[in-house]
């Protein structure tokens, strides 16, 4: 059993084997911020009293970035979507109810678009509470030092872990730049890619197929036979 910070590991067959498949998979840096996600999340479970699914917080912070890695260099989804469908497959594997496989799908998917998670359930929200501790500093106040101290010794962060996520991120996305429209995740791109070229929507709203005043003439003409 290992205990970090007070937050036991999840050690059943099916946590054991999904550390495994993430270690064997991800690069260091994703294997141990995955992991930090976990404890940070889950830390922030005990601080707000939340009541939740410690194996199902696990399963869905180790997956979360999986679809950063060489395995999805070729696909379009959003890498939170390949992410979430790969927790998908492995926990269908494990004969893992669908209710359940849903809750972790959506806290994956979810982890960066802010604004929604915190209203979701207890898995879903410290998922992105998690990530949001490690990559972006937010609730950094909440922990004590000796918290903070405990999981990165554990699991240890490096004096450039900002930069090479980072890295990590471009790595991950740059060959499916339209997949970052509407999220975060563009201000990856546009920073590591001087030719990157954010999508704008309201020029997409503007600049689209409709011809409202085409439409608007024919709804006015009363003789006009609709169909």
């Amino acid at each position: 059993m290992t205990i970090i910070a007070g937050i036991k590991i999840p050690d059943s067959a099916m946590a054991r084997e999904a550390t495994e498949l993430i270690r064997d998979t991800e690069s260091e840096l994703l294997f141990h911020h995955s992991t930090r996600v976990f404890l940070f999340g889950a830390l922030t479970g005990e601080r707000k009293q939340l009541k939740y699914d410690p194996e199902l917080l696990y399963i869905g912070a180790m997956f979360h970035d999986i679809g950063l890695t060489a395995q999805f260099r070729t696909s379009q989804n959003r890498f939170e979507v390949d992410s979430a469908n790969a927790a998908r497959r492995f926990l269908h594997n494990h004969r893992v109810p669908e209710d359940k496989i849903d809750l972790v799908w959506d806290a994956i998917a979810l982890h960066t678009t802010p604004g929604i998670p915190q209203f979701k359930k207890p898995v879903v929200q410290l998922v992105t509470a998690g990530v949001e501790t490690d990559v972006l500093g937010f609730a950094y106040d909440e922990f004590t030092e000796e918290q903070r101290l405990l999981v990165v010794n554990a699991h240890p962060r490096g004096e450039d872990f900002k930069e090479q996520l980072i890295d990590a991120f471009n790595e991950g996305m740059k060959h499916r730049p339209d997949s970052t429209f509407g999220t975060v995740n563009d201000d990856v791109l546009a920073l590591k890619d001087p030719s990157f070229r954010r999508m704008n929507f309201c020029s997409i709203i503007l600049g689209n197929a409709w011809n409202d005043s085409h439409y608007a003439c024919i709804c006015q003409d009363p003789t006009h036979q609709h169909v």
